[in-house]
């Protein structure tokens, strides 16, 4: 998804236009010298990680300088760091200015059929008012990152929890000599291009820029699109290309009917929990990818990657706008919900576990008997099936391996650690009580206490560290995540009991032993359909889990 500093409806909060910066520039520099501007925007900058509040800094503004100028001259100093998909400045270089591109629940992802869980009570998606009116504009702009059109606020999404207007819609794509450019796929398949239309929650934020950092602010449908036949919806902008052939180039456009540039049927899709595609990548989206795809044909697809140059027309050499695509990203233990199991490769697919039942295995964690709940829930709290560890996960295994199992059952049970404990253990209130996590506040309270521990390089590893175990609650308790181990681990921190010591030390051999478990299958053959171990039902026998209660296994409802 193209993020806020690619021009978008959003992108003026977080990353001035050319035109905007100019205006910034000229308006500060008339008031002082420009060495003055450069001091004054390190200044407030300063001020800023030092965690200071919006009212203090205006407090503190020297008189001669209007706040509005400071606040502008922030956003530029502080987001204003150039990003690209490839190069010195591409997506593996991201998390250096936004460290959120490093963290977690990031997006797009590969949907595999090992991820995909069947979930009865998603309803189709329902869209309010897509068909515009020839007589209403749009604007059709080149961003530097993605062709964009910007969308009036009284087109909505009425089929989620809350009303999501809608923002803006963009494209992805691959380039003349390699097509694939889509940025979700699906089972490794990557598609032509893809489509975006974003929305934010209208329910509770007055506007995109107010919705983007939040964990409930952003809604967005993803349409896969192939190379076939001619679409003649896309020839509404395409036709108007040429007008925005270089960056921060916009022309108007009549209005058309946005809705068929959505697949026919709006009830099969994917649902999971993500994040936006480019910097800074907040995990704010709630991500809907329809299963049927779109079509354009050959001619159309040439036209995205071709007519478009991410350099400006006053750039010396033209950069060509393609391969704006991010690549897969990982997991996180979450699972991909889908509103249909019929079809290609999904025989078998399970019904994932009820609201309710993970809701009871929570507030079991909290405060009921830890004993009770090794006997009779703890094989739900593990997933389905043994899937890869990767890199993170494998890194967060070894460390509560290593710390669950050294330390000793007195440091458990001191007051000090108690004390800690009770400080520290914060998970387990936003999931059952609904609250929001705010990315760029969270960002600069942990900017400031690394600060304060000479620790600044290590922000991507402490803003993950901090949001992964809510955002893994969060999702697990709406059916889109197992529960992992670092949040199993934060639930139980606040209970330092014995119980709590030994459930910790189980679960983490359990993890360990599904993992050797299924790498022996693998090298004996044995794979099953989704290179996993799966199960009927709780009867099955196994000799390779200490306990009957470990079994990784997720049962149908």
């Amino acid at each position: 998804m193209a993020g806020l500093c690619s021009g978008s409806a959003t992108a003026a909060v977080l990353s001035p236009s050319g035109d905007q910066m100019t205006l910034i520039a000229a308006f500060v520099v008339a008031v002082t010298s420009a060495r003055a501007a450069k001091k004054l925007a390190r200044w407030y900058k300063r001020l800023f990680e030092e965690g200071r509040s919006c009212s203090e800094i205006k407090m503190r503004s020297p008189s001669f300088i209007p706040v509005a100028a400071l606040h502008l001259s922030l956003i530029g100093a502080l987001q204003g760091y150039k990003w690209t998909y490839s190069g010195p400045e591409g997506e593996h270089h991201w998390s250096k200015h936004y460290p959120y591109c490093g963290g977690s629940f990031q997006s797009p992802i590969d949907i595999k059929s090992e991820l995909l869980r069947f979930d009865p009570t998603l309803r189709p998606i329902e869209v309010q008012n897509y068909n515009l009116s020839p007589d209403e504009q749009l604007t059709l702009g080149n961003n530097g990152h993605a062709l964009q059109i910007s969308l009036p606020s009284k087109m909505h999404i009425s089929s989620l929890q809350h009303r999501y207007s809608a923002a803006q819609l963009h494209f992805h794509w691959g380039s003349s000599s390699q097509i694939a450019g889509s940025e979700h796929m699906v089972n490794s398949k990557q598609y032509a291009a893809e489509m975006h239309v974003v929305h934010y929650n209208s329910d509770k934020y007055p506007n995109i820029s107010y919705a983007v950092d939040k964990s409930d602010g952003l809604a967005v449908l993803g349409v896969l699109i192939e190379v076939g036949e001619f679409n003649p919806t896309f020839e509404q902008f395409l036709r108007f290309i040429n007008g925005i052939k270089y960056r921060n180039q916009k022309v108007q456009v009549p209005g058309f009917n946005i809705r068929a540039l959505l697949p026919a049927r709006l009830d099969e899709y994917y649902r999971y929990d993500g994040s936006l595609t480019t910097p800074p990548c907040y995990p704010s989206v709630l991500w809907t990818v329809f299963r049927n795809t779109m079509t354009v044909s050959q001619k159309q697809f040439n036209a995205l990657a071709t007519a478009l140059y991410s350099s400006s027309a006053q750039d010396s050499a033209t950069i060509p706008l393609q391969s704006n695509y991010r690549k897969p990203q990982l997991v996180d233990s979450r699972i991909v919900l889908a509103s249909f199991k019929e079809g290609r490769g999904l025989h078998g697919i399970l019904t994932v576990t009820s609201p309710h039942t993970r809701k009871q295995i929570i507030q079991q964690l909290l405060v009921g008997d830890l004993a009770d709940l090794a006997d009779e829930e703890l094989h739900k709290l593990l997933p389905s099936g043994s899937q890869k560890l990767q890199a993170g996960r494998r890194k967060d295994l070894k460390k509560w391996q290593r710390d669950s199992l050294a330390k000793p059952k007195q440091q458990m049970t001191s007051p000090s650690f108690r004390r800690k404990s009770q400080t520290d253990c914060f998970v387990g209130k936003l999931g059952l009580a609904g609250d929001t996590l705010h990315y760029s506040s969270l960002e600069q309270r942990v900017f400031h206490q690394l600060k304060q521990s000479h620790k600044k390089n290590h922000l991507v590893q402490a803003l993950r560290d901090a949001v992964y175990p809510e955002l893994n609650l969060k999702s697990y308790l709406e059916c889109k995540s197992h529960l992992a181990l670092p949040t199993v681990r934060q639930i139980l921190c606040g209970r330092p009991t014995d119980e709590a010591l030994e459930l910790e030390r189980t679960l983490t051999k359990a993890w360990i032993n599904q993992r050797e478990t299924s790498v022996a299958i693998k090298q004996g053959g044995q794979i099953t359909k989704h290179s996993s171990i799966s199960f009927a039902s709780r009867k099955t026998p196994s000799q390779g889990y200490p306990h009957p209660w470990l079994l990784p296994m997720e049962w149908e409802d």
